[in-house]
């Protein structure tokens, strides 16, 4: 997709930014990883990633980021015997996994709508 956009579009001083535009376009629809307790789900099909069609899989990056990647380390830590376990119930693990979910769809949206506000702005000064 990304070399067909680049023959596309050429070379010329907007070219970049068309490339660009249309790319998150083609990408937004995709769905987004949501957060959640292992420990309040029955159904396992809901750990598979897809797109690596693997049944169980868990994501984290840095600790210093977000919160819910410093309690994947703290479970995974706990889980490996290498700290004491979680002092949290899993129904207020779920609910902390919940309102990470929120706040990330919110700042989502908020990144999606100034991005159709920049590209509207774009295509008013660019005929």
């Amino acid at each position: 997709l990304q070399k067909s956009l680049s023959e596309t579009f050429g070379a010329d001083k907007y070219s970049r930014a068309r490339k660009e535009v249309l790319t998150y376009m083609f990408s937004r629809p995709m769905q987004m990883a949501l957060y959640f307790c292992t420990g309040v789900l029955d159904d396992e099909t809901l750990f598979h990633h897809y797109a690596l069609n693997v049944p169980f899989y868990t994501h984290f990056t840095s600790p210093i980021r977000r919160y819910a990647d410093i309690v994947v380390h703290r479970l995974l830590s706990a889980s490996l015997g290498a700290s004491s376990p979680i002092k949290m119930e899993k129904e207020a693990i779920q609910k902390q996994a919940e309102h990470c979910n929120d706040r990330k769809m919110a700042s989502k949206r908020v990144q999606e709508l100034s991005t159709d506000l920049f590209f509207s702005i774009f295509v008013r000064v660019r005929p």
